[in-house]
């Protein structure tokens, strides 16, 4: 049965004009993109077998366009409207922040360093760099390392918070192992960021672990 037979209630567009985009499932949210499926399926089925093989959502619309186009049922034009749809989150998520939403909403900020830092194969160390209404003024990815860990200086990210005349931060890196509990060394790292950054009358507001998931705020544990 095509979906244009199916009962006005369930078709994923009639659905989310009568409901809201949130009543959609992910399959069926895929499939809007997708518009029509392969021979012999309609486009959410299509959908559905992408989220089930390649999945979950978040790993499939974070794979590399050219990647993504290779999947059955998605081809280059989809996989550009899909990777699209992506960008177009994240930058409404860094619009709110860059309005000063990174401290009414401490979990934006963290789902922007999730969205930017998560994709990567090995560890990155990322700082956001706020004006005195906590303002979005950057984001940067400063220090790069390896699976088990990125060598972060301090007294760089002073310079950096100087250069952009930030008065405050807020610093996150991914743990590409999936786990987002903060280690021991993570916990002595934000230490000695807070240290190096009050020298130069700099607030380091909040360090963000990205794993699989939310990321962890160090500030909700008091160690910041």
């Amino acid at each position: 049965m095509h979906i244009r037979d199916w009962p006005a209630a369930e078709r994923p567009r009639e659905k989310l004009l009568a409901r809201g985009a949130g009543a959609l499932s992910d399959a069926e949210l895929v499939a809007l993109f997708l518009g029509s499926g392969v021979r012999g399926q309609d486009a959410v089925a299509t959908a559905r077998a992408l989220v089930a093989e390649h999945g979950p959502l978040r790993l499939l619309l974070e794979r590399p366009p050219r990647e993504l186009a290779k999947l059955r049922g998605v081809g280059p034009a989809r996989a550009c409207t899909l990777s699209a749809a992506l960008e177009i989150g994240q930058r409404v998520l860094a619009a709110e922040l860059e309005r000063g939403e990174a401290l009414k909403d401490p979990p934006a900020a963290g789902r922007l360093f999730a969205q930017r830092l998560r994709p990567c194969d090995h560890e990155v160390f990322a700082v956001m760099f706020l004006d005195t209404r906590h303002r979005m003024l950057a984001f940067e990815e400063m220090f790069h390392g390896t699976l088990d860990g990125a060598e972060v200086h301090p007294r760089d990210v002073a310079r950096r918070a100087l250069a952009h005349n930030a008065a405050a931060v807020l610093v996150g890196h991914n743990h590409p192992s999936g786990n987002p509990e903060p280690s021991a060394a993570d916990r002595a790292v934000t230490a000695r960021l807070k240290q190096a950054l009050a020298l130069v009358d700099v607030r380091l507001l909040d360090h963000f672990v990205v794993g699989d998931g939310p990321a962890v705020s160090m500030a909700s544990r008091g160690w910041v």
